[in-house]
C-alpha cells in the first residue's frame, strides 16, 4: 500500500510517494519554471507574413507568438504523430495568407516555449495529453505510439480503441504506457479527455483574445490523474485552499481518487512524517549505505549512470560467497528504489560484486526484475555481460532530481575533483620559469589559496628557493582566501 504526501507552497509543490514507510518517489514542480508547452490560448492574428509563410499571434504574452504554415491544421492533412499541414501527395501546401487573416480569432496551442528573443511557437492542431492517451479533438484518427512493438499488438489496440471511443468524436494517439492498459483504464482516460475538451471549447466561446484557456495540469492535479492507483490508500495535502481545489478537480475528472484526499492539519511539517527532507538530501549524495554495511556508489554522467556495489564492512554471512550474494541481493532492492527516487533515465550500468555461482547471478537478476516491476516508467534489463555487468535502460520522462535541484560546482566545473595543492604549486613554479624567460621584473608575487601558499612556505620551500636563485629574482607569496584551490595569479612587480 502507498501513501502520497503533497507539500504545497506558492513557489513550489513537492510530492512524495511512500510505501512500507520508505519514500519511493519524489516529484517537484516550481512555479517559475513551469513552461508554456501544452497551454491553449484564445489568440488573435496580429500580422500575416506571406514571405515567411508565418503569422504573428497575440496570446497575451510579452512577445507575439509565431505560427508557421506547417503548424496550421487542415482536415485530412494529419499524419500519425505529426502536426498540421504535412501532406504526402506532393500537392503544393496552401499558402498561409489563404488560411488565416489579420484580426482573426484562433484557438492555438504552444508547442515550443519562448527562448531568448523568440516568441513561443504555436500550432492550431490541438492535442490534450491524458495518462494513457493523447486526444486530438479536430481529428477522427486513431494513432499508436511508434514505440509500441509488434504490428499485431498495434492492430489489436487500434480495434479496441475504435470500440471504446465509439461515437463521441475526436481522434486519439495511444501513448507507450497504454500498451498493457485495461479497457476500463482506457475508457476512463477517454472520458477525462473529452470532458476536458468540452470545458476548453466552452471557455473559447466567451473568452476574449489574448487569454489562457487551458494550462497543462499542475503537479498536484497530475497526482490524481497519473500517480494515484488502487494501491494508494491516502493522498494528504498540507494546504486547505489546494485541498479544496483538488477535491473540485477530482470530482469533475477523476472521481475514483477523491475519497482518498485528506487535508493534513498536523503541527509538524508534512514531510517530517517520513523524514522526506533527509531522503532528498540522501538522494543527492553519491554514496548510499545499505543496512548490512555494504554501500552503493552512484555516478551520473552525460552518457550514462553507473551503480557500483561494495561490501564495505559487511562480514555477516558464513562464507565470502554468501556475503557477496547477500550484499548483491540487498543492492538490487536499493538500486530499484534509487532509480525511482532520483528519477534516473537513459543507459544504466550496474556493477554488482563478482559472483562465482551462476544460481547466485540468476537470483540477483530475478530480485532486481521483481523490484523494478513497481516502477511506472518503461525499462529494459539485459542479463550479465561477459564482464559481469548488468546493462539496462530506463525511459527519461523528466529531469532527474539532481539536475533539477543542483548545478555543476563552480570550483571543479562538474568534474567532481580539483588539483591537489602540490600539483598547483608545481604549475606555479613552471609558470614563473616561463615568465622569467620573457620578462625582467624586480620581483614575482604569487597570489594563491591558503593551502597552496602554506605548501610553498613549508614542504615546497626548498624548490621555491632554488627557483628564486636560478632566475635571480625574489619570489613573494600572498594568500587570497576567496580563490578556488586551483586558481592562482603571478604578479610582475
Amino acid at each position: 500500500m502507498q501513501d502520497i504526501l503533497i507539500n504545497w507552497s506558492p513557489q513550489e509543490t513537492r510530492v512524495a510517494i511512500v510505501e512500507s514507510g520508505a519514500v519511493q518517489e519524489l516529484h517537484i514542480e516550481r512555479t517559475l519554471e513551469r513552461g508554456l508547452v501544452g497551454n491553449i490560448y484564445a489568440g488573435r492574428v496580429a500580422r500575416v507574413l506571406p514571405g515567411m509563410q508565418s503569422a504573428f499571434i497575440d496570446i497575451g504574452l510579452e512577445r507575439a507568438a509565431f505560427l508557421h504554415v506547417a503548424d496550421v491544421w487542415q482536415r485530412g492533412a494529419f499524419a500519425e504523430g505529426g502536426h498540421g499541414n504535412h501532406n504526402h501527395n506532393n500537392t503544393p501546401p496552401t499558402p498561409i495568407e489563404k488560411l488565416v487573416f489579420e484580426g482573426q480569432n484562433l484557438t492555438v496551442q504552444v508547442i515550443k516555449d519562448p527562448i531568448g528573443t523568440k516568441g513561443a511557437r504555436l500550432s492550431t492542431q490541438i492535442s490534450i495529453a491524458g495518462r494513457l492517451l493523447v486526444f486530438l479533438p479536430q481529428d477522427d484518427h486513431i494513432g499508436i505510439s511508434q514505440k509500441i512493438g509488434s504490428p499485431e499488438l498495434r492492430e489489436q489496440l487500434r480495434s479496441r480503441m475504435g470500440r471504446l471511443a465509439g461515437e463521441g468524436g475526436g481522434g486519439f494517439i495511444l501513448r507507450t504506457n497504454a500498451e498493457d492498459a485495461t479497457d476500463d483504464e482506457l475508457a476512463a482516460d477517454i472520458a477525462f479527455l473529452r470532458k476536458m475538451w468540452a470545458s476548453i471549447r466552452q471557455a473559447s466561446f466567451k473568452t476574449p483574445a489574448g487569454r489562457l484557456l487551458h494550462q497543462d495540469l499542475n503537479l498536484a492535479q497530475r497526482v490524481l490523474r497519473d500517480l494515484a492507483n488502487e494501491e494508494t490508500q491516502s493522498i494528504r495535502i498540507d494546504s486547505h485552499a489546494q485541498f479544496e481545489a483538488l477535491k473540485a478537480f477530482g470530482r469533475e475528472y477523476t472521481p475514483g481518487s477523491v475519497h482518498k484526499l485528506q487535508h493534513y492539519r498536523g503541527e509538524r511539517p508534512i514531510f517530517d512524517l517520513f523524514n522526506v527532507d533527509q531522503e532528498i538530501e540522501k538522494a543527492l549524495a553519491r554514496r548510499v549505505d545499505l543496512k548490512s554495511g555494504g554501500y552503493l556508489i552512484i555516478d551520473q554522467t552525460e552518457a550514462l549512470t553507473t551503480f557500483d556495489v561494495n561490501t564495505g564492512g559487511y562480514v555477516g554471512a558464513r562464507n565470502f560467497d554468501d556475503t557477496i550474494f547477500k550484499t548483491n541481493l540487498e543492492a538490487a532492492q536499493a538500486i530499484a528504489r534509487q532509480l525511482r527516487l532520483r528519477n534516473l533515465g537513459g543507459i544504466i550500468i550496474l556493477d554488482f560484486i563478482d559472483m562465482v555461482r551462476e544460481d547466485h547471478q540468476e537470483a540477483v537478476l530475478a530480485e532486481l526484475r521483481k523490484q523494478l516491476q513497481r516502477d511506472r516508467v518503461k525499462m529494459t534489463v539485459s542479463g550479465f555481460t561477459q564482464l559481469g555487468l548488468v546493462e539496462m535502460t530506463r525511459k527519461r520522462t523528466r529531469e532527474s532530481l539532481s539536475h533539477m535541484l543542483c548545478e555543476p560546482c563552480p570550483t571543479c566545473g562538474g568534474k567532481g575533483s580539483v588539483k591537489t595543492p602540490r600539483s598547483v604549486c608545481y604549475d606555479i613554479l613552471r609558470e614563473i620559469l616561463r615568465e622569467a624567460r620573457q620578462f625582467n621584473p624586480k620581483e614575482f608575487r604569487v597570489v594563491a589559496s591558503p593551502a597552496v601558499v602554506e605548501m610553498l612556505l613549508d614542504e615546497e620551500s626548498a624548490h621555491l628557493a632554488a627557483l628564486s636563485d636560478f632566475i635571480g629574482k625574489p619570489i613573494s607569496l600572498q594568500t587570497e582566501a576567496a580563490v578556488s584551490p586551483e586558481q592562482y595569479d603571478i604578479v610582475l612587480l
